[in-house]
């Protein structure tokens, strides 16, 4: 008998607390998963949890919020700058964070970390905004005041201060991903924001930046509004925006770096997309009439704010590129251990019907088809796909996306990878919780596969 079945069997049998054998054995389990928890964020991950133990599925859920309890645990001894506890933004509390020299030198984050409104039951909905590339000081005094006035409350701001300028003032480096995937973990684990509530938008180079991170990073975020922006979208698939909302306002006369174009390819990226798919693109993107580089701000929180993440999409599009020659390893609720060509991007699509998963791993060459005459940059693309050959990938599974009591078929690029019953254990939930920091997902089961022997 494993150690849930000992405490359901307490709990049945009306026991006002677990027997002395099962409390030792729960508070023992415990320990070797914070001591687990605590290796990842050492980054010794990458050793399995033993002994395994295999679940019921209804012993998921208690098994669940232990673990969840271990990760928290284990963040709280993480010995590193924490997060505060918000109080309210209009005191304009600030801190910082350090950049690991080996990210980005002499490097310090100032950020302001504050509150308004009331939290609600489910907890603050969360607004990272990144500031334009003016004099820093002035544009951070600026997104505070954007964080006091915008009409989004209640809400919890992170308003970062660039931590240099000149060739590194840009948000989506690796010194600031460092911050944004920090930001994300003890957001999640401070039970004060709403893990399905949480927006990511900015102004001019916040813009390009929140455009980035928003194809980078949906699968944590609800909605993304950049601003007085336009990226290549090389730089930010729209295919990743696929179940978030995704605003994006540059007046029709911001011709500086070719804004108003890219705004424009942006906007009938997303249109075509959303005829192919209509539920899974929303958008909001608009050329603001007679206006250059300043337009109205407010109008995007608001918007942005009416959305809520759903952590459990069963159709998922996700090209897999780098930032700063980074990539993730996991999207949704999909992990990449091998990727299939380490100097190629990789599309992977997965479908969800019942308790059928159809999954394309794809191959993908960019073609540059538009650059500008005056700074070289490549502002249209097209791209060819071909079927992935290698790589090994694996599918975290729970009962919102299959039902666990049946077999669970998965096809990939047209081939029968898996089929039976999915096992539920520890180590899928220890695996998932280390993976993506979120309590919306930590996955019972999982499916891995390896590309190669679906070839021979």
């Amino acid at each position: 008998m494993n150690i849930i079945s000992k405490i359901s069997l307490a709990v049945a049998a009306g026991a006002c607390a677990l027997s002395l054998q099962a409390r030792s054995d729960s508070a023992n389990l415990q320990s070797r998963m914070e001591n687990w928890f605590s290796a990842s964020l050492e980054g010794k991950s990458g050793q399995a949890f033993s002994p395994d133990i295999k679940l019921r599925i209804s012993e998921i859920p208690e098994m669940e919020k232990l673990v969840w309890n271990a990760w928290l645990k284990a963040n709280k001894n993480f010995d590193e700058e924490k997060l505060p506890t918000p109080k309210p933004i209009a005191d304009g509390d600030s801190g910082v964070w350090n950049i690991p020299a080996a990210l980005e030198a002499d490097a310090a984050m100032k950020y302001y970390w504050g509150s308004k409104g009331d939290k609600p039951s489910q907890g603050y909905p969360l607004f990272l905004y990144l500031h334009g590339s003016g004099a820093p000081d002035r544009e951070w005094s600026n997104g505070l005041h954007f964080a006091r006035t915008f009409a989004d409350s209640p809400s919890v701001y992170f308003v970062p201060k660039i931590p240099r300028t000149g060739e590194w003032y840009r948000w989506w480096q690796k010194g600031k991903q460092y911050a944004w995937e920090k930001l994300l973990r003890q957001a999640l684990a401070s039970g004060q924001i709403d893990p399905d509530r949480i927006y990511f938008f900015g102004i001019s180079e916040g813009g390009y930046g929140s455009q980035r991170l928003a194809s980078f990073y949906a699968d944590y975020l609800a909605a993304a509004g950049p601003m007085a922006g336009g990226e290549p979208l090389m730089n930010a698939p729209a295919e990743n925006c696929r179940n978030i909302a995704f605003s994006l306002r540059t007046g029709d006369r911001d011709f500086g770096f070719y804004r108003d174009k890219l705004t424009r390819y942006t906007l009938e990226a997303f249109d075509s997309l959303q005829a192919l798919h209509p539920a899974g693109y929303i958008h909001n993107i608009e050329l603001i009439p007679g206006k250059g580089h300043s337009i109205d701000y407010r109008p995007t929180t608001p918007w942005l704010s009416a959305f809520r993440r759903n952590p459990y999409p069963k159709k998922v599009s996700w090209e897999d590129f780098e930032m700063d020659g980074i990539h993730r390893t996991g999207f949704y609720n999909i992990r990449v251990t091998e990727r299939p060509l380490a100097d190629k991007r990789t599309r992977y699509n997965m479908d969800i019907t019942g308790n059928n998963i159809d999954m394309t791993v794809e191959n993908i060459e960019y073609s540059t088809v538009e650059t500008d005459s005056k700074w070289g940059i490549a502002l249209k693309f097209d791209r060819t796909y071909s079927p992935a050959v290698s790589g090994k990938f694996t599918i975290f599974l729970n009962s919102k996306l299959v039902d666990l009591d049946k077999p669970v078929t998965v096809t990939v690029n047209g081939k029968k990878a898996f089929y039976g019953k999915v096992k539920c254990s520890l180590d899928n939930m220890l695996e998932s919780c280390a993976e993506y920091h979120d309590p919306r997902r930590v996955f019972p089961a999982s499916v891995s596969i390896d590309i190669a022997k679906l070839q021979k």
